[in-house]
């Protein structure tokens, strides 16, 4: 360990020496201090030089096949740098195996504007695609959580997940719009008379996902930006900084415990803990020279000095600072939510107390819509009771409306979820400092062992107060189409922003999604990169519950009709919000892949007319042609 003063602060870094082997793609690798830390037990700091072309460097494939999957440990070995521009990514297997080919079809078979799913030879399936007469074939499967892409969206080059939406470029396979973070692999195409062959090798086959190509910090880049957050938008944007091919420090600071997590399945499996639900192994951020710093919590920014000081007492200085610090959960504010089985769920911990707390025991969850719900779904059957207690008479009703949220309700209570409409908690009520009952504003009370809150969050924003940096009356940070602040060299993503959504006519909104979180970072980084990038991305958002998923795109505040197919009742159906006679957003049930089609009618910048879908809910596809 070194100790370092700068600045007129003391620095402590801690060395990392990491045997590893590298591909005849790496240079050296060396440690180098890369942050100012008091805690830097918590760190992981290692900078690469370029990339090397030295073909006396050997390396194990299988090494780069577990980094890339996120497996095993990697294990680096020098070589002589030299300089090299473009973006190099570790580990690309020295033996890439055998080739394989197949002839997955005859050349008319397909039209185009469609895809199939071929089998190329025993081990791998591919994703044929024909457009504009030519073909090209990509991995069969969605790198997010595996959906079968044949079944998604397919228009203007790429094709969108039928699931959740992750959209990939059908000729690269690289991910374009999301949720996930890996690309496709690509496979070549070639046509041999009237047959169509895809061509690839073993290795390629083996992973439906692909790492893009990223680059490595550099000792001679003294650049440094610093990401507040450890969530989907400061992992996107971590990321796609190296893609584009930064080679400065790239640090992100955040208040959990546990590198960047799918927080998604927090209220979904409640089991899980942090490294279950981790997005990338350590050793990845390692290889790629991000620095994790943990349980770090920023208390104030100096955009003069160009700093941030943290509860621990560090203080960092940045050359481009990103807020992405998120959402925390509302506190119910009333009396007795200071008892211990009053808990909020914002992290694997909470979620793994709230499992144990609740078995067998009387549960009583307030807030009737996503996070609620996901926790009743997962909570009955397991606890001796669930009540469901919200201020709107059906869950969803604002987003999904009276219909839908009514049919929802039934599935869940046909599980054995009560509900409780169109009221609110009053106080809770312990004996010998354990919970006892839930009080509610209407007089009744609920027994209960243990009070889970899932009644929305706000801005994690309250170290900004005083920094310069435009917020609104609730806390969120003021962005622009490229995800600028008001302050020079400072950009926001995720939940924390109120930005322009293309679909609103550049009106400002707040989007708490996943998928909106992660497209935020991405394009928070591109400009960071000098690139000009507008957020054009579509709202989508999913959700499951006893084992039945919704699907859901657009923005449909303020909507001022409903046009339903199907039976909601039998959780087939398909909903078009309305709006001025124009489609808004669009949730189904069953009827995959209305949703993701839909999608990709609104990323066009075409609307969708209520006269289109009124007696055919398949009435706008005539757009996707």
């Amino acid at each position: 360990m070194k100790t370092v003063v700068q600045s007129g602060r003391l620095v402590i870094n801690q060395l990392y020496t990491t045997l590893c082997t590298r591909s005849v793609a790496m240079g050296n690798c060396k440690s180098s201090p890369t942050v100012s830390s008091n805690n830097s037990n918590n760190s992981v700091a290692k900078t690469c030089e370029q990339p090397s072309q030295d073909p006396k460097v050997s390396n194990s494939a299988n090494q780069h096949e577990q980094i890339n999957k996120g497996e095993g440990n990697a294990v680096l070995k020098s070589s002589k740098p030299v300089e090299e521009e473009k973006p190099i990514a570790p580990f690309v297997p020295s033996d890439p195996g055998a080739s394989v080919e197949a002839v997955v079809c005859n050349f008319d078979d397909l039209k185009d504007g469609e895809m199939r799913e071929v089998e190329v030879g025993k081990k791998g399936k591919a994703l044929l695609v024909r457009e504009n007469g030519e073909y090209s074939a990509v991995g069969a499967k969605c790198t997010h959580y595996g959906a079968p892409l044949v079944k998604g969206a397919l228009y203007n080059g790429r094709v969108r997940c039928p699931w959740h939406g992750a959209c990939f470029n059908v000729k690269t396979g690289d991910i374009e719009d999301f949720p996930g973070l890996d690309s496709l692999p690509k496979f070549d195409v070639e046509v041999r008379g009237a047959k169509v062959v895809v061509k690839t090798t073993e290795k390629n086959l083996e992973s439906h996902k692909r790492v893009k190509h990223m680059a490595c910090g550099s000792p001679d880049v003294e650049t440094t930006v610093l990401i507040i957050g450890g969530g989907g938008s400061a992992i996107a944007c971590a990321e796609t900084l190296r893609q584009e091919g930064f080679k400065g420090k790239v640090i992100m600071a955040t208040k959990e415990n546990c590198p960047p997590y799918d927080r998604p399945k927090l209220s979904k499996a409640l089991t899980s803990t942090g490294v279950d639900l981790a997005l990338r192994k350590p050793e990845f951020f390692l290889i790629y020279d991000i620095d994790i710093e943990t349980g770090k919590e920023a208390i104030s920014v100096d955009t003069m000095l160009k700093s941030v000081s943290f509860t621990d007492g560090d203080t960092i200085n940045y050359d481009t600072l990103v807020i992405a610090t998120g959402g925390r959960p509302r506190s119910l504010g009333v009396s007795g939510s200071d008892i211990p089985e009053v808990l909020l769920l914002r992290s694997p911990d909470d979620a793994n107390k709230i499992a144990s707390l609740s078995k067998g025991k009387n549960a009583v969850i307030v807030g009737n819509s996503f996070i609620g719900m996901e926790v009743a779904a997962y909570l009955v059957g397991k606890a001796k009771s669930v009540t469901l207690v919200g201020r709107s008479e059906v869950p969803f009703q604002a987003v999904l409306g009276q219909k839908i949220g009514d049919s929802l309700k039934k599935m869940s209570e046909e599980k054995g979820v009560k509900f409780v409409g169109g009221a609110s908690v009053e106080k809770c009520i312990g004996s010998d400092g354990h919970l006892t009952e839930v009080v509610l504003n209407n007089g009744n009370t609920i027994s209960a062992d243990i009070c889970i809150v899932g009644a929305g969050v706000t801005p994690a924003t309250d170290f900004l107060r005083n920094s310069g940096i435009d917020l609104t009356r609730n806390g969120l940070v003021e962005v622009n189409q490229f995800m600028k602040s008001s302050k020079d060299n400072v950009f926001a993503c995720g939940d924390v922003t109120h930005f322009p959504l293309f679909l609103n006519g550049g009106d400002k909104v707040n989007i708490g999604h996943w998928q909106m979180a992660h497209a935020q970072g991405r394009i928070a980084a591109l400009n960071i990169m000098e690139q000009d990038t507008e957020i054009q991305s579509v709202p989508f958002f999913w959700t499951q519950m006893h084992g039945k998923s919704l699907r859901y795109c657009g923005y449909g505040a303020g909507h001022d009709d409903i046009v339903i197919h199907g039976q909601p009742d039998d959780l087939n159906f398909i909903a078009f919000y309305i709006k001025d006679n124009c489609v808004k957003a669009a949730a189904s049930m069953n009827m995959d892949p209305l949703v993701s089609q839909i999608a990709e009618v609104m990323a066009s910048g075409n609307t969708i007319t209520k006269d289109e879908i009124l007696e055919d809910p398949k009435g706008f596809q005539h757009r996707l042609l």
